[in-house]
């Protein structure tokens, strides 16, 4: 029961920093397209 735990919080913060990886890139990317179409 208690390994069964331990493996589903190590699957959820995976999953949590898969999610904010995918926000940073995300947020990065936002700024870099605003950044180069306001040089236009």
């Amino acid at each position: 029961m208690i390994e069964g735990m331990g493996g589903m919080m190590v699957g959820m913060g995976l999953v949590w920093l898969l999610v904010l990886a995918v926000l940073v890139l995300a947020a990065a990317a936002l700024v870099k397209y605003l950044f180069f179409s306001g040089r236009k």
